[in-house]
């Protein structure tokens, strides 16, 4: 499936003016401070290449969902972190398709980076509107796609500028065509045992994926929000913990074909329960026998940490996509944690879902540990489910 992806080293890429799609989407604290600069730091090897063969290069990169232009969603500190890990300099455009981002791009020199404003400040980019796709390759001779993250929306940025480029001149760069190579190598030929774990908090969001897995899994954990409906399915009464009333016979008919298909499906023993979810909750932990009612769970509990780290023991494969529990909030957060300490440690195979999941694993500090950690949840969850995604359809090979 990958073969036939346009990949950046079969452009004649040589002195062009590129621009290229980034996933520069990361995590700030309140000061505007980069939490985690993984992304920026994977797109580095696409980066470096152009230049390389003496490009001057376009990037555009989306920040947040802004409603309006507003400076907490500038790309200002991105690029300052790109300047400064590539230890050269990076010029950054006022705005998207204006006169400063035009003026610059058309002045660009061999060599220079320019980057653009943040994408969404344009409101046709979440619309794919052709004009403003028309716009962005305007700037450039070939467009390069390295943002994972977003494939999966057809957005101005990722599908409709594909079209004002012919196959010579727009491909994959490099992170994208590792992150599709490595979920097409885990559902093709995983080392088994393959244990999947998935959590989060809504089953609905990872049905189609739960189903595609089953078939080609050996054991099945799920933790998270999405247990309950799960273990409602099981007829325990969960309190009030998260539950989605209408995929209960979608979460009965998995647990029975899981059966049929010999497929161990690991379900939490233990939960953390609490009356709210808040940090000031009192928190307990009890059997998932004993949900008070009137109590919520909110992460797994120390007997169910131990039952999946028996079931991770002989994994030779692990896929990870969805906390735990709500590791948003400390108390919360320790079945989250021991999970990305039990995986790190493993002999594994290990490939870590982008979000959430990457920002615990991140958090444990566990990220160096795992063998990939995918730059895009929703992206990866969908190549899963084996649906094409939009913003790699139009870089394949067409069959002439």
């Amino acid at each position: 499936m990958n073969s036939n992806i346009i990949s950046i080293k079969d452009m004649d890429l040589i002195g062009k003016k590129v621009f290229i799609r980034c996933d520069f989407n990361v995590p700030q604290d309140e000061f505007s401070n980069i939490t985690d600069d993984r992304r920026i730091r994977s797109a580095i090897p696409t980066i470096r290449y152009c230049l390389d063969n003496d490009c001057s290069l376009i990037l555009a990169s989306h920040l947040g969902r802004p409603k309006e232009l507003n400076s907490k969603y500038s790309l200002a500190p991105i690029a300052k972190r790109l300047a400064r890990l590539m230890n050269k300099e990076v010029i950054l455009a006022k705005d998207v398709i204006g006169e400063d981002a035009k003026n610059k791009a058309l002045n660009l020199k061999t060599k220079e980076i320019l980057m653009l404003e943040n994408l969404r400040f344009e409101k046709g980019e979440t619309k794919n509107d052709k004009l403003l796709a028309k716009e962005l390759a305007s700037m450039a001779d070939a467009y390069i796609n390295d943002a994972f993250g977003v494939c999966h929306r057809a957005h101005s940025s990722v599908e409709a500028i594909t079209s004002f480029f012919d196959e010579e001149h727009k491909g994959a760069g490099f992170l994208l065509l590792k992150e599709i190579k490595f979920i097409n190598n885990l559902l093709k030929h995983p080392a088994r045992p393959f244990v999947a774990i998935v959590g989060g908090s809504k089953v609905s969001g990872k049905l189609q994926a739960l189903t595609n897995l089953l078939p080609k899994v050996d054991k099945l954990v799920i933790g998270g929000g999405m247990a309950f409906t799960f273990l409602k399915a099981l007829d325990f009464d969960i309190g009030n913990s998260l539950l989605e009333e209408d995929l209960i016979e979608e979460a009965k008919s998995i647990l029975k074909r899981g059966k049929e298909l010999g497929v161990k499906i690991y379900l939490p023993v233990d939960v953390a329960v609490a009356r709210s979810c808040s940090s000031e909750a009192m928190m307990s932990y009890v059997p998932t026998q004993e949900i008070p009612s009137g109590f919520m769970g909110l992460d797994i509990g120390p007997a169910s940490g131990k039952l999946f780290r028996e079931a991770l023991n002989d994994a030779q494969t692990i896929w990870w996509n969805g906390p735990m529990g709500v590791f948003e909030i400390e108390k919360f957060a320790k079945g989250s944690l021991k999970m990305a300490h039990f995986i790190g440690d493993s002999h594994a195979t290990t490939i870590i879902g982008g979000g959430d999941t990457a920002d615990v694993v991140t958090r444990a500090g566990e990220a160096d540990d795992m063998t990939f950690v995918s730059t895009g949840g929703g992206a990866s969850l969908e190549l899963i489910e084996g649906k094409e995604l939009p913003g790699v359809k139009p870089l394949r090979v067409l069959d002439k």
